[in-house]
């Protein structure tokens, strides 16, 4: 019995890889016409599978050549851009503040507020903080007073009228909106003639014409203990970072004016600022001084290119600092801007260096403004974004892109790993039936046993932090066709059993072709028809399952994204209630694949079926 099994072995083996050479040499194929234009003139008779093979092509060339034009930064986050609603609103200035009207601009995290000359306020932007608190509702007094003088923080708006009256609106969570008891006192009508205010995160600051600094805001954020004693009377100018501040004094020196210390700006002051300082600004964790004789001293934290002053044409007149980047006007009316450049904001536009014809600048988080002579306003730097950002400050449409393809690859490789193993046995079990039948279907039957989701989390969390993120892809794909194939093995193998039978199949085994071309050359194309159809739509299956898998968190990790850890990214009733650009454009543009997928797969199917015109 052993001796005749190793014999049936060998044989089999002989059949489908070494046949009858004399026989293989005297054949010759008869050489058909092929169907291939037959096939294409009933696919694209239909247009509903036109259109959709149309939109996933776009889908496929946006999100396979997109991120070589959209970049992916994967330490990008931003606190102060966090939710942002989808639009290019952030540069849509009030036309009010047009032809030689505007006061004064400011720029918050991502909105703006503006004053014209006549005192009126105006806000732009992405102006609303959350639900119960938009910055665009302007509250009566202020619409009633002549403001003169405009600062924009992270999440609130500071305002002073022409009488030294501080109003202060939006978020009060932290006390940003609580003004000082030295600025309340006589209903508002207090001493102080108020000569500059500012406003950051959750902090704000106003100094006197008595050169007296006055700071209200979230204790918890900076240090606001003040020593009165030492600098009443001698602040002239402050400049507010995110958590800290320094300030200039009457006598050309910067220094810290608290009592501790402990951020990069306070504690890393030049000595050479100590005398001659004649203007003074910062950005969100660096400082920089203006001295007399027009050098420019930059310090702090200023990792993000701050620090790279460019060759300036004339001398520094004013200076403003943003997020990561300073603005500057020039005495010869042009501007400068330098430092990070992500979002354009140090991208000045040409016409203003052209022209020279500056007579203001104001510069703040991302976004730059000038004033021409002609009164003209000029915007440069962020605009806004496609479609939003999430809730790390992460721009949507970027991720959107290259999400796309880390789950198209990861679908199209799992799908042509199953499609290869199951046509193989398939075809393989279905022809030669038997103990080969017997011992592939048992084999199919194990795979189809075991629970996906739950090996693919095991193993997740046995991998951890040992592979890579593109390891960790590669294993994701392997494990999808390894695993899926039993479908279209049994699929293939059923078609098998049917083909066997044909009179083709017996007239080929009666010429004397080899097995292995009778199965592949002569079968399979009989069944590609119905094979293709779940070909399509296991590529749609095993790209809802890498996102199942990245929605669960034990697909692709953050912050690499794909489709399905961007929809768990939102998987907050929150986010889906009062962000929905967070899930609507990625489950949309999700969607739309996998249906123009099983479109395309039922219109092929059409198109390969003989009798489909029959029906």
């Amino acid at each position: 019995m052993k001796k005749k099994k190793q014999f049936f072995l060998i044989r089999w083996l002989n059949r489908l890889f070494f046949p009858n050479k004399e026989i293989d040499d005297i054949y010759t194929e008869e050489s058909l016409q092929s169907p291939a234009r037959v096939v294409a003139k009933n696919f694209f008779s239909k247009p509903l599978p036109v259109v959709s093979l149309v939109i996933l092509i776009i889908i496929m060339l946006v999100v396979f050549i997109g991120p070589s034009f959209v970049t992916l930064d994967l330490s990008e986050q931003d606190s102060t851009l966090v939710n942002v609603a989808p639009g290019y609103a952030l540069s849509k200035y009030a036309p009010e503040l047009e032809n030689g009207n505007c006061q004064q601009i400011s720029v918050g995290s991502n909105f703006a507020v503006g004053v014209d000359k006549d005192g009126h306020v105006y806000v732009w932007g992405q102006t609303k903080i959350n639900r119960a608190t938009d910055l665009a509702k302007i509250p009566q007094e202020v619409q009633d007073a002549k403001i003169t003088m405009v600062a924009a923080g992270i999440d609130h708006i500071v305002a002073v009228d022409e009488d030294s009256n501080v109003y202060c609106w939006g978020n009060d969570r932290l006390g940003q909106v609580d003004l000082p008891n030295a600025l309340q006192s006589n209903n508002r009508r207090h001493q102080f003639t108020i000569e500059k205010v500012y406003a950051s995160n959750q902090f704000s600051a106003v100094v006197t014409s008595e050169h007296k600094l006055l700071l209200w805001g979230n204790k918890n954020m900076v240090d606001m203990s003040y020593k009165k004693d030492d600098f009443d009377g001698h602040v002239v100018d402050v400049a507010l970072a995110v958590d800290s501040y320094v300030c200039l004094l009457d006598d050309g020196s910067v220094r810290y004016t608290g009592r501790s210390p402990q951020s990069a700006i306070a504690n890393s002051i030049p000595a050479s600022l100590d005398s001659d300082v004649v203007m003074i600004a910062s950005t969100s964790r660096s400082a920089l001084a203006v001295k007399k004789d027009g050098s420019v001293h930059v310090w702090g934290a200023a990792n993000k290119g701050e620090a790279r002053v460019p060759q300036l044409k004339s001398e520094i007149v004013k200076v403003e600092g943003g997020r990561y980047h300073y603005s500057a006007l020039l005495a010869d009316g042009s501007v400068v801007s330098w430092g990070n450049n992500r979002y354009h904001q140090t991208e000045v536009p040409n016409s203003l260096d052209d022209a020279g014809d500056c007579t203001d600048v104001y510069a703040g988080m991302f976004q730059s403004y000038a004033v021409r002579e002609n009164g003209d306003v000029v915007v440069w730097g962020l605009k806004g974004f496609l479609m939003g950002t999430d809730n790390l400050g992460r721009d949507v449409f970027t991720r959107l892109i290259n999400g796309g393809k880390m789950t198209m690859t990861i679908g199209a490789l799992a799908v042509i790993i199953e499609t290869i193993i199951g046509i193989i046995l398939g075809g393989l079990a279905g022809y030669f039936g038997g103990h080969v039948d017997n011992i592939l279907s048992r084999l199919a039957e194990v795979i189809s046993g075991l629970p996906f989701i739950p090996l693919a989390m095991i193993l997740s969390a046995v991998m951890g932090s040992f592979v890579t993120i593109e390891q960790r892809m590669y294993i994701i794909m392997v494990i999808l066709g390894i695993l899926s194939w039993p479908g279209i093995f049994r699929l293939v193998r059923a078609q098998m059993f049917a083909q066997r039978e044909m009179e083709y199949v017996t007239a080929a085994k009666t010429l004397g072709v080899k097995e292995s071309r009778i199965i592949f050359r002569h079968i399979i194309p009989n069944v590609m028809s119905v094979v293709l159809v779940s070909v399509t739509l296991a590529f749609g299956t095993a790209m809802l399952t890498e996102s199942s898998l990245s929605y669960l968190g034990f697909g692709i990790p953050l912050p690499t994204p794909t489709w399905g850890n961007m929809l768990s990214n939102a998987n907050n009733s929150v986010i889906i209630q009062n962000y929905w650009w967070n899930w609507v454009f990625v489950g949309t543009i999700f969607g739309i694949a996998c249906i123009c997928i099983n479109l395309i797969g039922d219109g092929l199917r059409d198109a390969l079926d003989p009798k489909s015109s029959e029906r």
